[in-house]
């Protein structure tokens, strides 16, 4: 009975042998419940998620077994890749713009791991034999709910993970034949796509207990020559954010000459990347930031793009003196061979 908290992965370098592998979906993990016209549709951190994919419901009481847990990841496809910002825009408070949403941005659900089958627990069987139940339950399943492809052969998880990145997944995981399902346990092994970038420093914003910098706004100059706004990289020692604040106090300026000096005009964020974007995740959050003249460059660890952006949050490496400013630009950035992500969701589920 939900909730119950997915099992969770840690994270390598590289590609471990002797194991089960799988591409990295870059979605939004959750837990299907079904039992018989009753679908629960579960988050990573327990909370309901029906009501944001409604037209999810009814394919899942369609194509799996009737009475079942199912582990996998909501994604949305656009173009034949992974989207994730419009994945997140699926979550909106308002009915209307969900039901408009399910229409025109349809999400599809990936399974890749059983819980559970009929009255049956599934959670103490080696992974090995999970999956064996996972393909048999799954085997005539259609469009939009996938069985995720799986092998046990490394060259061909190095190939997925070199390959599989045009289609917006962002790394492997690899698991072992014989691991039982444990909630909440990081048991699983997640390797991701690691790559590094100059970005200008043009901002901050302070730890949220005050203690120093929490993170720095970074950006990198579109082919116009305007300095847009990528990300942040944070992260911090307390000590090291201390230091940081004290680091940079004399590049603080106003915002009237800065190049993000119109981040508080709600309409300006639809003509550039700016900070302080409203979103559905910040809620009442301050979003305010420290403007910095852009006159300094640190190169960043980040795994992978999304769009014009940094998916996730990046790792400072190093402060890069020896680079300029106006050389910091898109053009460094990796760019992913192109991959039809129909090609990854029809690929053989067991490799």
């Amino acid at each position: 009975m939900p909730p119950v908290r997915p099992m969770l992965a840690r994270t390598a370098e590289t590609i471990p042998p002797g194991m089960q592998y799988e591409a990295k979906w870059d979605g939004f993990r959750a837990l299907v419940f079904r039992d018989g016209a009753e679908v629960w549709l579960q988050s990573r951190t327990g909370k309901p998620l029906a009501r944001y994919f409604p037209e999810l419901l009814p394919a899942l009481r369609s194509e799996l077994p009737r009475r079942c847990v199912v582990d996998g990841e909501i994604v949305v496809a656009l173009e034949g890749r992974l989207d994730f910002e419009a994945l997140a825009a699926r979550v909106h408070p308002a009915a209307s713009r969900v039901e408009l949403l399910a229409e025109t941005t349809p999400a599809a659900f990936v399974a890749f791991d059983v819980l559970a089958l009929e009255d049956t627990s599934a959670m103490d069987v080696p992974l090995r034999e999970r999956r064996r139940v996972l393909t048999e339950a799954l085997r005539d399943t259609r469009d939009p709910v996938f069985v995720a492809p799986a092998t046990d052969d490394l060259e061909l998880a190095r190939e997925w993970f070199a390959r599989f990145e045009g289609a917006g997944l962002d790394g492997v995981l690899a698991k072992p034949h014989e691991l039982p399902y444990r909630p909440g346990e990081r048991l699983m092994i997640k390797v991701k796509h690691s790559r590094t970038a100059d970005c200008v420093v043009a901002g901050y914003r302070e730890h949220r207990a005050g203690s120093g910098v929490g993170s720095l706004l970074l950006g990198l100059h579109d082919r116009e020559g305007r300095l847009q706004y990528v990300g942040v990289c944070s992260g911090f020692t307390a000590a090291r954010g201390r230091e940081l604040l004290d680091e940079l106090a004399p590049l603080r300026t106003g915002t009237e000459d800065h190049p993000w000096a119109a981040w508080e005009e709600e309409g300006a964020h639809a003509e550039s990347r700016l900070p302080g974007a409203p979103n559905r995740w910040s809620g009442t959050k301050d979003q305010s930031w420290t403007p910095l003249r852009p006159e300094r460059v640190c190169e960043v660890a980040y795994d992978h793009m999304q769009g014009d952006r940094f998916r996730h949050t990046t790792r400072l490496l190093r402060w890069r003196p020896d680079r300029e400013p106006r050389d910091c630009g898109y053009a460094q950035v990796a760019e992913p061979v192109g991959y039809e992500l129909s090609e990854v969701l029809t690929a053989p589920p067991a490799g």
